[in-house]
């Protein structure tokens, strides 16, 4: 009787996140979403099945659809074998199109790259051959996780950061050079994997901040607004669960409704799944906590 009962409570366990749809086959995570050329486009980071270790992430996919829902495969647009200057740990891209071109923002062996495609699938080319931002360039801060954010203003920033620690740097036009120093942010409890995206005049900081619960290591989707992309930042707490190891996301606009794009564990945390929720904001512009459903969205028309 007694193993029934601990059987019937990690049926429970499991069903929690299990229980999501991914849009994405096995296995991904860290999506990052964009509109462009008519279709959604999704740059995940790529898992090695029965992976053991985050450091064995090598290669990069991309997905494109009509609707949010179903999803094509446009195969492997990017790999470590194709750079001279790392060969592990290819964690969260993220992409931008702009002046007619693809920019695919990447980070490898704890430094972060750009590479450069005419399609939004690619084949994508190294631009530097080395490192945009090298290893530990501000103390503190871990040099993985890029996200670049264009602001209303065409004035480009890249943020990135990790193991506690968040930068950012204004871009020349071109997206491969700095245009400042490096600045550290201080975003309270911030972990890793930090978007950003723009309500009006409103600059929303998202990221995961960690946790311990019931012993395990998880981590929470919490936020920052500011009225400048720099800062000060004001804090305003959660807003999403994935109840899994560690989180990460992109937010996107469509058709005037906002989509949270996740991940959450698979059958281990180094073999995750893709998912997508609605996610509102209150008339005060605060972000509601987004739940996760089984179901996920409709499709777009």
């Amino acid at each position: 009787m007694k193993w029934i009962i601990l059987l019937n409570l990690l049926i429970i366990e499991l069903s929690v996140v299990y229980g999501q749809k991914p849009i994405l086959p096995d296995f991904h995570a860290d999506p990052s979403a964009h509109y462009w050329d008519g279709k959604y486009w999704i740059y995940p980071s790529t898992d090695e099945p029965g992976s053991t270790s985050w450091d064995d992430m090598k290669r990069w996919h991309c997905y494109s659809s009509s609707d949010l829902v179903n999803w094509e495969n446009e195969g492997e647009i990017f790999n470590l074998d194709s750079i001279s200057w790392a060969d592990h740990a290819a964690f969260a891209p993220d992409a931008m199109k702009w002046h007619g071109k693809y920019y695919f923002f990447f980070p490898a062996a704890f430094k972060i790259g750009v590479a450069i495609a005419d399609k939004p699938n690619g084949p994508f080319k190294d631009a530097l051959g080395r490192p945009l931002i090298n290893e530990n360039e501000v103390e503190g801060v871990s040099s993985f996780d890029p996200t670049i954010f264009i602001d209303s203003d065409s004035i480009p920033y890249l943020y990135y950061g990790g193991h506690g620690g968040a930068a950012m740097v204004r871009l020349k036009e071109n997206l491969l050079e700095r245009d400042e120093d490096i600045k550290k942010i201080e975003l309270p409890g911030f972990a890793e994997g930090l978007w950003v995206h723009k309500v009006e005049n409103t600059y929303y900081f998202t990221y995961p901040s960690r946790i311990r619960r019931e012993g395990k290591i998880k981590q929470l989707l919490v936020y920052c607004t500011s009225k400048s992309p720099y800062g000060p930042f004001e804090y305003h707490g959660m807003f999403f669960d994935n109840d899994s190891r560690n989180s990460h996301h992109s937010i996107i606009e469509i058709k005037g409704k906002w989509y949270l794009l996740y991940h959450i564990e698979g059958p281990s945390p180094y073999e995750r799944k893709v998912c997508v929720d609605y996610l509102e904001y209150n008339k005060d512009g605060t972000i509601k906590e987004v739940r996760m459903t089984k179901k996920g969205i409709d499709p777009i028309d």
